[in-house]
């Protein structure tokens, strides 16, 4: 029986529900590629018998209307864990099915750079968006779930960055980002040494360059430098934030801009593949 025997175009007429189900649990390929890729991982890396509600846009068939193209299923699976960047009361589980396919070599480079990026978006919400609406509070603010969230992503960064050898250069920028997230003595000093390569071939004025120098003058801890570097890098390129607004939530609003720069750039030109 071909691959494409089993794909839901190819069943009877009077195929049933369950005939539907059936498929969708045992044929080879169902659905996106992407999807399929993301269900085997998320089947083989969770708990037997584990439950995230997210989970069921990768193993139900009537989950979600656009089982037949990768851009919109990617579009809607992450939206149900961060919902218009925002942390709701589930978001931190699903942030675990993020986590187990940022780690996992059978997902493509593209994608493991786009959740690694949504695990920085979603450590860093709080402070992105206080930077962002300062002096109010921010609307929609869950402070309860965005904790959870954050301690989440923390929990799962030291495996992420356990992988930075092994990885192509654009997930290593991306994991760049979640080492100044989370700081540690171990991991600040090394950030020199491993994004020297970067350093050398993007100079400055280039959107990596940019983005390179900026996460080592995060990792060196500079209130004052790093304040001057927010104020002149926002300026010349990027959406500003209130000049009354904390540093830290300043520069993180910053550099989630530049990554998702550089994400959309390296989408485009399928980095590591």
């Amino acid at each position: 029986m071909s691959d494409q025997s089993l794909t839901p175009h190819a069943l009877p007429d009077d195929a049933t529900g369950e005939d539907l189900l059936d498929a969708w649990r045992t044929g080879p390929v169902f659905g996106p590629p992407i999807r399929k890729i993301f269900r085997d991982v998320i089947a083989d890396r969770l708990p037997e018998g584990c439950q995230i509600p997210q989970a069921a846009m990768l193993f139900a068939p009537t989950a979600d209307p656009f089982w037949e193209s990768d851009f919109w299923f990617l579009g809607d699976f992450y939206s149900v864990i961060l919902h218009q960047d925002t942390c709701r009361p589930s978001t931190a589980e699903g942030i675990r099915l993020i986590a187990a396919l940022a780690v996992d070599d059978r997902v493509p480079a593209r994608y493991r750079f786009g959740a690694v990026n949504l695990l920085f978006s979603a450590a860093t919400v709080a402070e992105r968006h206080l930077a962002s609406c300062w002096p109010d509070t921010p609307m929609h603010a869950d402070t309860e779930s965005e904790a959870q969230t954050r301690s989440v992503v923390a929990t799962s960064t030291p495996t992420l960055l356990a992988r930075w050898d092994a990885e192509c250069p654009a997930v290593r920028l991306a994991l760049a980002g979640l080492a100044v997230v989370f700081p540690t003595d171990r991991t600040l000093p090394a950030l020199a040494s491993r994004l020297r390569t970067f350093a050398d071939q993007h100079p400055l004025g280039t959107d990596i360059g940019d983005y390179v120098h900026f996460v080592l003058l995060l990792a060196a801890q500079n209130d004052d430098e790093t304040l001057a570097a927010v104020e002149k890098v926002t300026d010349a390129y990027w959406r500003g934030t209130s000049r009354g607004a904390p540093t830290r939530a300043r520069a993180l609003h910053l550099l989630g801009q530049m990554l998702d720069k550089i994400g959309s750039t390296l989408t485009r030109s399928r980095p590591g593949e």
